[in-house]
């Protein structure tokens, strides 16, 4: 599967972004799907991640009731909703593809498809 992430930009603090990652290729809807992060500072991290069908979702505790993550598995695009950004949300996002067992469903090497990265930018 090959995925395509879109939607980053630059918003001043506490507004809004929704990323979106397109999949291209078979087995999309057999896939758990995340979003990680980067920045200059730091080594990339879990933000957040949705199981195959949707109804199980986990976060990292730095975006969690700020960030929904979503899926539509007849599109097969996987959303990421940010709201009330703070300018350490400021990194570029990856979406990432696989088949993580739940234990492992924070980590990135637990995914084995991965997004070429949107800009996210929150000023203050």
């Amino acid at each position: 599967v090959q995925l395509q992430a879109s939607g980053g930009g630059m918003v001043q603090a506490g507004g809004s972004l929704r990323l979106s990652c397109a999949a291209s290729g078979q087995s999309f809807n057999s896939y758990s799907l995340a979003w990680f992060r980067q920045s200059p500072e730091l080594e990339r991290e879990f933000v957040a991640a949705i199981r195959v069908s949707g109804s199980t979702t986990h976060y990292s505790d730095s975006v969690k009731g700020r960030f929904t993550i979503s899926r539509d598995n007849a599109k097969k695009i996987v959303y990421l909703q940010m709201n009330s950004l703070k300018p350490e949300d400021t990194a570029v996002y990856y979406c990432a593809g696989g088949r993580p067992i739940l234990s492992s469903i924070r980590s990135d090497s637990a995914y084995g498809y991965w997004g070429q990265g949107t800009q996210v930018t929150v000023s203050s």
